[in-house]
Formats: C-alpha cells, structure tokens, sequence
C-alpha cells in the first residue's frame, strides 16, 4: 500500500520526461531533415529565367542573372552584325568547334545565336572566370587593335571577344564566351535556362 503513491509519482515523471525527450527529438530532427531540402535560394539559383526584351534597342545590352552568372542579352545593330564576316580570320575559334563550352546546335552559326540580332551570352571569360567590359565602339582604343570592329576586352588579361563572343587569336582566353540553354517564348520573351532540348 506504501509503494502505491510512489509508483504512481515514478509514472508520472516517467511519462513526463518521455514526453519532453520526444519534444525535444522532434525539434532537433527539424532542423537535420530540412537541411536535406534545397533552399528557395538553390532552387533560384538553377531555375530558368525569362526576359522581356521588347524595349531594348539596337546597339543596347541588358545584363540577368541565371545560376549565379551573369548573362548578357545583346540586340546587335546591321553594322555590328557586318562586323562579324570582317574579323573571323583573326578569331581563334570562328565555328565554335572546341568543346570547353559546348555551343547549342541553333546558335552554331557565324552569329552564334538564334536570330541574328540578339546574342545571348554568358559574361564570364573562359580564361579566369573575370568578365568583360563592353567595347562596343568600334575604332582604335586603348588596350584594342586599331581595326578593332567593336565586342568585349577582358580587363584582367586581354582577352578580346567579338560582338558574338567569339575569342581572338593569341589570347589568354581557351575558350568562346558560353552560350546558354535559350529559347523564345515569343518574338520578346526569351527562356534563359532551358531550351527544346532540356525539355525532351
């Protein structure tokens, strides 16, 4: 009869503290199993992006961001894309044939893109990974040829591309700049990210 009220006070510190280790189990599994789940971060950083590119204009370049890099969106002038007939003999790569960067099938042309207007472009020199600054003037510069028809110069070591990306001769640079995956949506909604071949 004495054992009664001590069992009864055992049971209930038993059932009290399995309650408060399971309450605790659960607050630490949280944590552990959500770090297995991708961020909404991750999920950002490799999800395709769609642009509106209806206002820019010829000769104007904008600049988004698809997994972290920087991609440019170039709506090249009629002079601009004359300019590319004149420098593919000093170019290192003109057909896109080296494989550090694969082309896409549909931009494997003089242009390197769908239409021939628009170059879709990843910022990032395949040297060292810094980006370019825009050259788009054509005419002698500093740091620049005097025939130079206009594109980008590597700042860090001079690596010159043209306006489709494509490397010169004798350059640091081992690579075109990247084309990404890309597709239009419409005449001025263009898929960075993704293209018909992603999806099948």
């Amino acid at each position: 009869m004495s054992d009664t009220p001590v069992d009864a006070s055992k049971r209930t510190w038993l059932i009290a503290s399995s309650c408060a280790g399971a309450v605790g189990a659960g607050f630490a599994a949280v944590p552990f199993v959500s770090s297995f789940q991708p961020s909404e971060k991750a999920k950002a950083a490799g999800a395709a992006v769609e642009v509106d590119i209806s206002a820019l204009k010829p000769g104007e370049k904008v600049t988004v961001e698809w997994r972290g890099k920087p991609v440019w969106i170039l709506k090249r002038t009629p002079e601009q894309l004359e300019s590319l007939k004149k420098t593919e003999a000093q170019l290192a790569d003109p057909n896109s044939d080296r494989k550090t960067y694969p082309t896409p099938e549909y931009a494997k042309n003089q242009y390197r893109s769908i239409k021939p207007e628009v170059f879709v472009g990843v910022g990032i020199c395949s040297h060292l990974g810094c980006s370019p600054s825009d050259k788009l003037q054509p005419g002698p510069q500093p740091s620049l040829p005097d025939d130079w028809q206009g594109g980008f110069l590597c700042p860090c070591h001079g690596s010159t591309f043209d306006v489709a990306g494509r490397v010169f001769k004798n350059k640091p640079a081992p690579d075109n700049l990247e084309v990404p995956p890309h597709m239009y949506l419409s005449d001025n909604r263009l898929l960075i990210g993704e293209d018909k071949t992603t999806q099948a």
